[in-house]
């Protein structure tokens, strides 16, 4: 899923933040912290929403989260005084209120037609047959 706004673009697929053609570096959990906050936009997000969703429910401390925020903000360009895209509710949480346009990320090329895979005899024939199966197995040598 590929979330506009702004001047970004926010690939959950690629798992990526791009400003125009620049790529916004940023850690796994900003990153994933983001994502929560634009996916849940339309609801203030608690501290405690936060913490299970990035976190998955352990102990942090409240300036690891509020350090993870000013990264997230910093990461798209606000900050906590204009607060114009990431709002601060007042003993609630978070919310993301940017403007958004959600779109599909491109589909992946489809799969060789059978007609292709004709088309390369011997090849296909061994590559089939080199197919892993659905149940796990063991080799033991």
């Amino acid at each position: 899923m590929r979330f506009r706004f702004a001047d970004y673009v926010l690939d959950t697929d690629r798992r990526e933040l791009t400003r125009g053609s620049e790529r916004v570096q940023m850690g796994p959990q900003v990153f994933d912290l983001l994502v929560h906050l634009v996916e849940n936009r339309e609801r203030v997000v608690s501290k405690d929403d936060m913490l299970e969703a990035v976190w998955s429910g352990r102990i942090v401390s409240e300036s690891t989260l509020t350090s993870h925020i000013n990264a997230v903000r910093k990461a798209i360009g606000d900050n906590g005084e204009d607060q114009r895209l990431i709002r601060t509710v007042a003993r609630k949480g978070f919310r993301f209120v940017g403007e958004i346009e959600e779109e599909q990320a491109p589909a992946k090329p489809a799969a060789r037609t059978a007609d292709h895979k004709k088309g390369q005899g011997e090849a296909s024939r061994v590559a089939s047959a080199l197919t892993l199966p659905d149940a796990r197995s063991i080799a033991v040598f």
